[in-house]
């Protein structure tokens, strides 16, 4: 899907600030108010933009503590692997989940109050489940997450492209 400047421009301001009205969309982007409101009808139409939703301080939330838990499944099957992947992605500790390939099948982001509820999650839950044959945690430091994603273009220098 081709995007052009303008998108780009909807696009990084939109995951800048999602609730800014139409009217300063628009300034921002150097249009008219009509142009915006079609050119995100038309991004939100194509699928580029899915939603808007609210970003959570995870410490304020009293979820501070965050781990990266990978989990090896056995059998490989197609059922059971979704099945897994249903049910963890329900879990409310879950804040990412990625199904992948190499030595394990899942990579678990999970956000809780303390060390405790990492401990508890992996032995309570995923140690529970008869699919699960590996765990290996790992606690995170820090979790540095940029501010907007620049959709792929044409190739320009790094320099050159807007920071959201």
């Amino acid at each position: 899907m081709e995007l052009d400047a303008l998108d780009r421009v909807l696009l990084r301001e939109l995951q800048n600030d999602a609730r800014q009205t139409n009217r300063d969309l628009a300034g921002k982007a150097g249009v008219s108010p009509s142009t915006s409101l079609e050119r995100v009808r038309l991004l939100r139409e194509r699928g580029v933009v899915t939603g808007y939703h609210a970003a959570l301080d995870l410490d304020t939330a009293g979820r501070p503590v965050q781990a990266l838990i990978s989990v090896r499944i056995r059998p490989p099957a197609r059922p059971v692997i979704e099945g897994f992947r249903e049910w963890a992605a329900r879990l409310p500790e879950v804040i990412g989940l990625f199904v992948t390939s190499g030595t394990h099948d899942f990579l678990i982001h999970v956000a809780v109050p303390d060390v405790d509820g990492v401990y508890a999650f992996v032995i309570d839950r995923l140690t529970e489940r008869r699919e699960v044959v590996d765990v290996q945690t790992t606690m995170v430091y820090e979790h540095v997450q940029p501010r907007c994603i620049e959709p792929a273009g044409p190739d320009r220098p790094r320099s050159a492209r807007k920071a959201c």
